[in-house]
């Protein structure tokens, strides 16, 4: 088998302005080098002898040709689409997605926004801060709504729409989902459906969230129509990427009661514009693009590095492999 490595194992760069990855590394078992840069001025001054790299808000595809022995990216984040595959596959370099690393964390911050926004939790942080004891209300409508019989339709069912359907369904929930490829065994529970009928089942939906990855397929997915088709009572909950959604028409729909509320943890532009209609939006709650947060991150970004590490010296197939 060639040799892969210029050293018995790669030169490795660990690139994230907050992330402890060396920690992780060291607590893996890694006792080979690793250069530590927390700022994408230092990583580009440093790339020379580098042969594996973990990277995520960093990259631009530049470092490809600043780099000259890089054989492995193995990026922090599941989506990619900041890098350039046609310009990896050019060079032959491996990247490979963080799929996967933070399932559970994203899953249940999918739910927690849904449950803030049900049991109006954000209202009372809110009343709260002010000191302010809220009274009953009178109309049902406008009280705390329950989980159990209602409808959830999750646009992407892969790992993290696979466990929101499950935390769904331990509230009651009847759980839709829309998924492309619906080959193989039907989820216990779950009624498949394609993306196709994304604008019908809208109209059926109490909470509509998206899991999906961003693709060309699915930028803008959640059209001003789609959003038009929601029931005024249904709640929309995106933990996928902003650009799946008509921001624009999402908040005037939000603005005019289109639907009740909306819970958001990723935006077109981020930071979120401080102008943003979203930030005054009624029923809103925003977070700052921290679903897949998680105190095993780290731990779990290193598992996936070191099995594509071992996986490319025994010419096997790599985990999540892009490109």
């Amino acid at each position: 088998m060639a040799k892969i490595w210029t050293g018995d194992a790669p030169v490795l760069c660990l690139a994230h302005g907050a992330y402890d990855l060396e920690t992780a590394l060291r607590a893996q078992g890694w006792t080979g080098p690793a250069k530590v840069f927390k700022s994408k001025d230092e990583l580009m001054a440093n790339l020379a002898e580098v042969e594996a790299l973990v990277i995520s808000g960093f990259w631009t595809d530049d470092i490809l040709d600043q780099a000259p022995k890089l054989k492995l990216v193995q990026s922090i984040s599941a989506g990619t689409e900041r890098y350039g595959l046609e310009a990896f596959r050019a060079r032959g370099v491996h990247l490979c997605s963080g799929q996967g690393v933070n399932v559970n964390a994203v899953s249940d911050h999918a739910m927690a926004l849904l449950l803030s926004l049900t049991r109006r939790v954000n209202e009372a942080v809110a009343n709260q801060g002010k000191h302010e004891w809220r009274g009953m209300i009178s109309d049902p409508a406008q009280r705390e709504a329950e989980l159990e019989g209602s409808t959830l339709v999750i646009l992407g069912l892969g790992g993290i729409g696979g466990r929101l359907a499950r935390l769904a369904q331990a509230f009651g929930m009847r759980v839709i989902g829309l998924k492309r490829n619906r080959s193989g065994a039907n989820p216990d529970g779950i009624e498949l459906r394609g993306p196709e009928e994304l604008q019908a089942l809208a109209a059926e939906a109490d909470v509509l969230a998206l899991t999906c990855p961003l693709t060309p397929e699915t930028r803008g997915i959640v059209s001003a129509e789609v959003l038009r088709a929601m029931k005024p009572s249904a709640f929309l909950i995106n933990v996928a990427r902003g650009p799946v959604v008509d921001e624009a028409a999402l908040a005037e729909v939000l603005r005019a009661g289109g639907i009740r509320g909306a819970g958001l943890d990723t935006f077109v532009e981020e930071p979120l514009d401080p102008a943003s209609p979203l930030w005054d939006a009624p029923n809103t709650v925003i977070t700052p693009h921290s679903a897949g947060e998680t105190q095993f991150y780290e731990r779990n970004v290193i598992r996936l590095l070191l099995q594509n590490i071992a996986a490319l010296e025994k010419g096997e197939a790599l985990v999540n492999k892009v490109a």
